[in-house]
């Protein structure tokens, strides 16, 4: 689903060169739940945002379904994001005065999905992720748990292969972490979606298939969720 090769991305900073990633590799399959982890500073963003076309690297690529993402012009890059990729934000990054239903439509605005269609297609997904009571809500007549799943909903509006899931549960409660991670678990397998979450949350583990440790923009190991060891990173990336 996912290959990155070689992957550098070095930017200057106060006439300085920071190497945010330094010959990152790594393949991710289809429908696998995939978490990196790491320390602040580790690179563990500037990889998650190379993957999902947000960003260009200084040397290396991405390819994603075979396709080499950095070789496609600008407007063939933001049509393959909106069709392939699916994105959830740690800040929700809903438009405040859209109701859900609205917020969850919006990507379908870009596809070229007929009105009608895309409005009863936001509420059936509404409804899937336990909000068919707040279709017609904004944001902030919404819980933090509420917003991330009207994010979550409007992530899968185009029926992406990938979501892209950046620290979906910081801003949250225990339980409602725990439920939100469920969530992604779920959709991952009942829709065979590839998850990839760039986090901090050690629950993460639970539902990882694997674990990717970056460290100083390189990858420290791959482990499996049934071999993962914790030790001293624990303290690390708290």
């Amino acid at each position: 689903m996912v290959k990155v090769v070689d992957l550098h991305k070095y930017y200057r900073l106060k006439g300085e060169t920071v190497k945010a990633l330094q010959g990152i590799n790594l393949e991710i399959y289809r429908g696998e739940y995939l978490s990196i982890l790491g320390p602040s500073g580790s690179g563990k963003t500037t990889l998650f945002n190379m993957i999902g076309g947000l960003d260009r690297p200084t040397r290396g690529t991405v390819y994603i379904e075979g396709v080499d993402i950095y070789k496609l012009p600008e407007k063939r890059l933001a049509y393959f994001r909106n069709r392939k990729l699916g994105y959830v934000f740690q800040t929700y990054n809903l438009i405040p005065y859209l109701t859900a239903v609205d917020n969850v439509a919006l990507p379908m605005i870009f596809a070229g999905v007929p009105r009608r269609e895309r409005i009863e297609k936001a509420k059936r997904l509404l409804e899937q992720v336990g909000l068919g009571h707040r279709l017609w809500h904004k944001p902030f007549e919404l819980s933090g748990g509420q917003q991330q799943r009207v994010a979550i909903a409007r992530a899968l509006a185009n029926d992406p292969s990938i979501i892209l899931a950046d620290e979906p549960t910081a801003n949250l409660d225990l339980t409602t972490g725990r439920q939100i991670i469920g969530l992604l678990k779920d959709i991952s397998l009942e829709k065979n979606v590839t998850i990839i979450t760039n986090t901090h949350d050690l629950k993460m583990i639970d539902v990882s298939d694997r674990v990717v440790w970056i460290r100083d923009g390189r990858v420290e190991r791959i482990e499996e969720r049934q071999v993962v060891e914790l030790h001293d990173i624990v303290i690390d990336i708290a």
